[in-house]
């Protein structure tokens, strides 16, 4: 593939609609606010990212008022945006979307999640099975691509849903429809990805399984004619300092004084996430400092839900791990950092010039 035809390279940014902190200590250390929402947005849209995450724990803020009001708050940032099978019938869903994505010129990026903490899902009623979830979810994102590209009512017939006559209003600005991604490592969560998505993003790994897990997504999505549209991405934590020893100082600062229950609450909320498993997997088996590579970190994984990979160094080194990913295939990278409004600036100001200068002639979103 040569530079021209490669994705063009992009990031996104957390929104911390769960607060924001310097340690895990005490991990609301700056509350949510709409100002402090609004302080992050700006950061991220000004330091050059593209998209942006919007969580959906128990915890956090509802992720599409969030969205929709970073939106009318800035210019060029899309909110990602969680669908989630059974939560909203996906009629309603496709109009919302639609809505969201005229009422902000075409500004909107979707996320499809069905994993996450079983305790949490059946704590908002949702019980169905991890795997029929993913079937549901393949039949909301079929009926929603339908309505959004449909010239006429549609009919649909399927396990969870039976339509007669649907459609959807307005048209999205986005055509066909905006950008799909997806972040899982179970074989259920492969095949959506293969099936659906435009992005697939990966949590911090080593390259080589990176590599394989590529592979084995391009063959399933060879299977839907979908091998040369799939793209793919890393869920990564950032700690970026202007030194070296500054950055894991930082590091070391989220995890000093952590309680032993917030381990056990991490680990049991989440253990059926064949993704998080692999988080663990990547904790027991790797070296004593925690380094999957130079300045790539597993520390953060014991005490933090979802990814918990962490690149730390100064501004040339995170560079570089970022370019190991680029060269395997990696165009595109969700990031989180602390204080989260501070380190979208740094990244913008220190590491990603950096990026661009190492990938000449590539395009960037």
């Amino acid at each position: 593939m040569t530079t021209a035809t490669r994705p063009p390279l992009e990031f996104g940014w957390y929104l911390p609609t769960n607060g924001d902190t310097t340690t895990y200590a005490n991990p609301v250390e700056v509350p949510q606010s709409f100002e402090m929402l609004e302080r992050v947005t700006l950061a991220a849209e000004n330091a050059g990212f593209s998209y942006m995450l919007i969580p959906v724990q128990t915890v956090c803020w509802e992720a599409m008022i969030c969205g929709a009001m970073m939106a009318a708050r800035s210019k060029r940032i899309k909110p990602l945006i969680a669908a989630r099978p059974g939560y909203i019938n996906p009629v309603l869903m496709a109009r919302m979307l639609a809505t969201f994505d005229t009422m902000t010129g075409g500004r909107l990026a979707i996320n499809l999640i069905a994993g996450q903490s079983e305790k949490e899902v059946k704590s908002e009623g949702i019980h169905t099975a991890k795997d029929d979830r993913y079937a549901q979810m393949d039949e909301e994102v079929t009926i929603m691509k339908s309505l959004w590209t449909a010239k006429r009512p549609i009919d649909f017939k399927g396990r969870f849903y039976q339509l007669e006559g649907a459609q959807a209003r307005p048209r999205m600005v986005q055509q066909p429809y905006p950008k799909f991604y997806l972040g899982g490592g179970s074989d259920a969560a492969l095949e959506m990805s293969a099936k659906h998505s435009d992005v697939h993003l990966f949590w911090g790994d080593y390259l080589e399984r990176i590599s394989e897990q590529m592979q084995k997504i391009r063959g399933l999505a060879a299977r839907h004619d979908r091998a040369e549209k799939i793209g793919f991405g890393m869920r990564l934590l950032i700690i970026c300092r202007e030194t070296e020893a500054d950055a894991w100082a930082a590091a070391d600062k989220m995890m000093d004084g952590v309680s032993d229950s917030l381990r056990q609450m991490v680990a049991s909320h989440f253990s059926t996430s064949v993704a998080y498993q692999r988080m663990q997997q990547i904790h027991r088996e790797g070296s004593r400092d925690n380094m999957l590579m130079p300045n790539l970190w597993a520390g953060l994984i014991p005490i933090r839900p979802g990814a918990g990979v962490a690149i730390v160094g100064n501004p040339e080194q995170c560079a570089a791990v970022f370019q190991k990913y680029i060269d395997v295939g990696c165009h595109s990278f969700c990031l989180s950092g602390w204080l989260h409004d501070a380190e979208a600036e740094r990244f913008g100001r220190l590491v990603l010039p950096m990026i661009r200068r190492n990938n000449p002639g590539r395009a960037f979103v």
